[in-house]
């Protein structure tokens, strides 16, 4: 929950503060619980003095309290040519608080001295992504909805009886004196002594920023805005909306509202994804020199999952030799964090990391993308991503027809028709119901990927054992019509078209902002395109395969099945490794994506396990049939 502004305030921690002079010593640390402060400071301040008296006793005092612990928290920060003046002005801020001057000069001097330490520590207060409230919505339903209820007010269930109870995020008054960037800062950072916990660990920075936006929203009115002004993301983030009163009046105030509850969204080109890759890589080599090791490790996860991944697939159509090079730098980054290296080593492959960036960033360039890469990119996502499962639907369809089991066959279609529903519920619930982040993206690929391994080898293995045999048309009879095998052959279809179709919507949502209006054509165009060639894969394999003698039909689905079993579990891990499950073991071995081959020992032994079990099965079967041979 968000703690309320009467006693401990919803912006700011301060018996956090108190008690932890030492951990914030660190630039890092310190200088963002500063401006914590500063911010609750020009928030609440009005509130308690009014026309020179205490309005309210017990918030002045917290503001006394609060102003001495910020000079503990500056005096203790790194030496900078800014500092002393830092410091007269929490001295000056001070004596404006103890003589109970006008709130609205109290709350400017803070805010000033906000933006000077921000600039003197180098604090960002900008995200680097536009953020995006729709994208908020589900966290807050997830994470603040319990408590501070479905519409803002302070009147969730879990809120009842809470000392302080949770804020009322409608309160114009109180949201017109914090800005954006207050709002993020708090979602990170909690308030001490509150039930209003510390999201850092729960939620990225992207995720923070879009959460603040959602929550700007509910003092906001849509309806206000005025496109006479548009204000970038920066002024968004930093100003507040009763600076904006000051200088500009209330229409101005009232579109600054809606903007930044709902920031113009610019294209979200390669070039702010890559961008947002390096910035939090910064933050994940600072937790690290800081001794957070679990906190680096996530961040650099993050870092690739939320930015460069997101622009592989543009990338591999431009130049794949530098994407892969791209992407092993990242992981060796990550890997030296999960192996404890010196901060010497790790700073020196997150350079390497980031000089990778900086090519591919040149190659994709800063304005999106052209039309031609972005018809490229459309037709190669679903193209490759459909292509596996594609293979495994047309061979269990044409086995099945081949064979007239037409009862199986609208077993299958009902199985890949419910893996569409179920992969476009699972992106609408990600969209508007939970926020599903990239790690949990990944583990969910892996997962399926690994399974669908599993299945399609014991269907390779199923066709092979049944190539020769005498009696398949009676196996059929009892046991697939029967129900277990149809079964059998649904779920795979299932899997197979759900652990495709998920990604390729997540990549298509990304490609469409890439591309940006001048783009949308183009990235229609690719998918059509690719939609019409993996039909057109379908009805050949299908109409070849009745063609085949059924040994040999047998034999070639049973090959091509297995052969999918080592692409599928060599995905699988990688995939797993991309959610940070586990590391990489990078080894000398070639390369070739789409068949799932990476220079890896993790993943190349999962394909080794693949290839031994389908060994020893084919030998157990071939041991089995030379026995069949021999009684007959």
């Amino acid at each position: 929950m968000i703690a309320p502004s009467r006693f401990l305030a919803w912006l700011i921690a301060p018996v956090f503060a108190l008690c932890s002079f030492n951990l914030l010593a660190d630039t890092v640390e310190g200088a963002p619980q500063a401006l914590h402060l500063l911010d609750y400071i020009g928030a609440d301040y009005p509130q308690a003095v009014q026309a020179g008296k205490v309005v309210n006793e017990s918030e002045y005092r917290e503001q006394l309290e609060f102003v001495q612990a910020l000079q503990g928290l500056v005096s203790a920060m790194p030496a900078k040519p800014e500092k002393a003046g830092l410091e007269q002005g929490i001295s000056t801020l001070r004596n404006a608080i103890t003589s109970r001057q006008e709130g609205g000069d109290v709350a400017r001097q803070a805010r000033q001295l906000g933006a000077k330490l921000a600039v003197a520590y180098e604090v960002s207060q900008a995200p680097i992504i536009t953020p995006d409230p729709t994208r908020g919505a589900p966290l807050y339903a997830q994470h603040c909805s319990v408590c501070h209820g479905d519409t803002g007010a302070g009147d969730g269930p879990a809120g009842v009886g809470l000392t302080p109870p949770p804020a009322n995020l409608r309160d114009n008054a109180r949201l017109d004196h914090l800005s954006l960037y207050a709002i993020y800062n708090t979602l990170g950072l909690g308030v001490e002594g509150t039930d209003m916990p510390a999201f850092a660990d729960q939620l990225d920075d992207r995720q923070r920023w879009d959460l603040a936006t959602y929550i700007a929203g509910f003092s906001a009115d849509p309806a206000t805005a005025s496109s006479d002004k548009v204000y970038n993301i920066a002024d968004l983030a930093r100003q507040t909306p009763s600076e904006v009163q000051a200088a500009d009046g209330p229409q101005a105030t009232a579109t600054f509202r809606a903007q930044r509850a709902q920031p113009p969204q610019v294209k979200r080109g390669p070039a702010q994804l890559l961008d947002y890759t390096a910035a939090t890589l910064d933050k994940s080599v600072a937790a690290y020199r800081a001794g957070d090791h679990d906190q680096a490790y996530d961040l650099s996860v993050a870092a690739y999952l939320e930015g460069f991944e997101l622009v592989e697939s543009s990338l591999d159509n431009v130049n794949a030799d530098v994407r892969k090079d791209t992407e092993k730098s990242l992981m060796a980054y990550r890997q030296s964090l999960q192996d404890g290296l010196p901060v010497e080593q790790v700073e020196q492959r997150l350079e390497a990391a980031k000089a990778k960036l900086k090519t591919s960033s040149g190659l994709l360039g800063s304005d999106g993308l052209s039309w031609s890469l972005s018809y490229i990119s459309g037709l190669l996502i679903l193209l490759r991503e459909g292509l596996e499962a594609i293979l495994v639907l047309a061979a269990i369809l044409a086995f099945l027809r081949n064979t007239g089991q037409q009862s199986a066959v609208r077993s299958v279609n009902v199985g890949w028709g419910l893996a569409l529903l179920a992969g476009l519920g699972t992106w609408a619930l990600a969209a508007y119901v939970i926020d599903v982040s990239g790690s949990q993206r990944e583990l969910l690929e892996g997962a399926t990927a690994l399974f669908a391994s599993v299945m399609v080898l014991w269907l390779g293995v199923w066709m092979h054992d049944r190539r020769h045999a005498a009696a398949w048309q009676d196996y059929i009879k009892s046991s697939l019509v029967g129900g277990g095998g149809r079964f059998g052959f649904a779920i795979l279809a299932f899997f197979s078209v759900y652990r495709e179709l998920f990604e390729v919507i997540l990549f298509y949502e990304t490609l469409w902002l890439q591309a940006g209006p001048a783009g949308h054509d183009a990235v229609l165009a690719g998918g059509v395109t690719a939609l019409v060639l993996l039909v057109g894969l379908a009805w050949v394999i299908l109409r070849g395969s009745a063609k085949l003698p059924l040994a040999l039909f047998f034999s070639i689905n049973a090959g091509l099945l297995c052969a999918l079993s080592v692409v599928f579990a060599g995905h699988g891990v990688k995939a797993l490794q991309e959610a940070g499950i586990f590391g990489t073991r990078p080894v000398p071995f070639f390369e070739f994506d789409w068949l799932g081959i990476h220079a890896d020992a993790y993943s190349l032994s999962a394909q080794a396990v693949a290839l031994i079990a389908i060994i020893v099965l084919y030998s157990r079967s071939r041991m089995a049939e030379k026995r069949r041979v021999q009684v007959s």
